[in-house]
């Protein structure tokens, strides 16, 4: 893929640079103005700064296996320096109203949320794919580990019809599951299998979320831009391979507990009939004031795909993914909250998690990943297995204790975690996924900076 010039990808940086400052500076007169205007029009400007570092004294590759985001062992990394500029609709009365949002992310987080919806190579023959040039090659050919997403860029309608209908078209998040990408809209450092390897991140098409009732909410809409049955598409490839989009959500009159099942169902290519699906089922319930509960089920499906594994070499078949996983918060006080999570997924076929993550994802369709260095073949290694995993933590909003009164700090947020990983692998394989190991321990410590 053709790399943009140096010139442009100077001008992307230096506008991030200088959209930040007006951020941090709001008492400068450019500053002023620039958001008297915003305000004028509805308009937020906002983001976060999220990175941390993990501990993990049994891996000696720099990667912690399959874990991705977090997957930089004995380092840190700045995960996400995001910025997003919104015109939130007003989604009540009868009145038509308009909006949008778009996201730019840098760091090391930017890999596993870039469009990368056409892999490297065909989901069903295995063959070489020119992939898309939404953002997956924006700016930082020098570095192994950094680079640039656009995540979501999106235009937004409210339409008074009925209790109202609330539509996007364009690039955004993923609305299944129950972790997302964003680091603020998540408890944990790392994530989960089931967010990691067996949803989407994000979509590009039409979405719209529409309140049936008091109690009930209903999503549906089309994707396209995708050769992995409308998983994170973009906006230039595989746009004749329309999928669809749908789920249905309760919640109580408390509010205090809902359910919500979500999925996708598409071709998996425009080469291919062959189905791509998944569903999501997510309970949640406040058990009291202060204890929070969370269940997950998710189960995907993908017809006759290549894979060629520590177990199955150059073999086509169905491939199958599911899981469950579990969070339990208290609230400890206003600051304080401890949490844990755990988790059991199933690679049935070893066609969706890669160990190390990062290698996987950076490969090109020579077989080259750049995440190991120039010109360095790809060694990520996938296998059917069991993936356990437990991971204890707390989120500290220190400013709150420590009575700061700077503002970028009212919700500045530390998040010490410890995780335990393991894997079994299926077919009586001694698979170690773990730089060798069949398990592992990751201490690991972030901090979040929302503005």
């Amino acid at each position: 893929m053709k790399r943009l010039p140096k010139r442009r990808r100077g001008m992307i940086f230096a506008s991030a640079v200088s959209l930040f400052t007006t951020l941090e500076n709001p008492d400068s007169a450019y500053a002023n103005t620039a958001l008297e205007w915003f305000n004028d029009n509805g308009i937020r400007l906002g983001g976060w700064i999220n990175g941390g570092a993990t501990f993990n004294p049994t891996q000696l590759t720099g990667f912690n296996g399959p874990v991705t985001f977090a997957d930089r062992s004995n380092r840190f990394q700045l995960n996400q320096f995001n910025i997003y500029v919104q015109r939130p609709v007003v989604a009540e009365g009868s009145t038509w109203d308009f909006g949008g949002r778009i996201d730019f992310m840098f760091g090391t987080d930017a890999i596993f949320t870039q469009a990368y919806g056409v892999p490297a190579f065909d989901a069903n023959t295995g063959q070489p794919l020119n992939r898309s040039n939404w953002d997956l090659d924006v700016c930082c050919a020098s570095t192994r580990y950094y680079g640039i997403a656009f995540p979501q860029a999106f235009a937004e309608a409210y339409v008074p019809v009925g209790n109202g209908l609330n539509v996007k078209v364009g690039h955004f998040y993923t609305p299944i599951g129950y972790e997302s990408v964003p680091a603020p809209d998540n408890f944990f450092y790392t994530h989960a299998y089931t967010m990691q390897y067996g949803e989407p991140f994000t979509h590009t098409g039409v979405l719209g979320n529409y309140k049936i009732a008091q109690n009930w909410t209903f999503m549906g809409g089309v994707t396209t831009g995708s050769a992995t049955g409308g998983w994170d598409g973009g906006f230039d490839k595989q746009l004749g391979n329309w999928g669809g989009i749908a789920g249905i959500t309760w919640t109580s009159e408390d509010m205090g507990t809902s359910a919500n099942i979500s999925g996708t169902y598409s071709a998996t290519s425009t080469r291919s009939d062959e189905p791509w699906m998944l569903y999501s089922i997510v309970l949640k319930h406040k058990f009291t004031d202060k204890t929070h509960f969370v269940l997950q089920h998710d189960h995907g499906f993908a017809g006759n795909v290549f894979l060629n594994n520590v177990f199955y070499s150059n073999v086509i078949k169905d491939a199958e993914w599911y899981g469950i996983n579990t969070h339990l918060y208290y609230d400890l006080m206003p600051e304080l909250t401890i949490g844990v999570r755990a988790e059991w997924f199933r690679d049935r076929d070893g066609f969706r998690v890669f160990s190390p993550g990062r290698v996987a994802a950076a490969t090109d369709n020579r077989g080259f990943s750049y995440a190991l260095g120039r010109n360095q073949l790809g060694n990520s290694t996938s296998s059917p297995a069991d993936y356990y995993a437990v991971t204890v933590g707390m989120n500290w909003r220190a400013a709150k204790r420590l009575k700061l009164d700077w503002k970028p700090l009212q919700q500045f947020n530390i998040r010490p975690n410890v995780r335990y990983d393991a894997a079994d692998g299926l077919h009586g394989i001694d698979y170690r996924p773990f730089g060798g190991h069949k398990d592992q321990v990751v201490l690991s410590l972030d901090f979040m900076v929302p503005f």
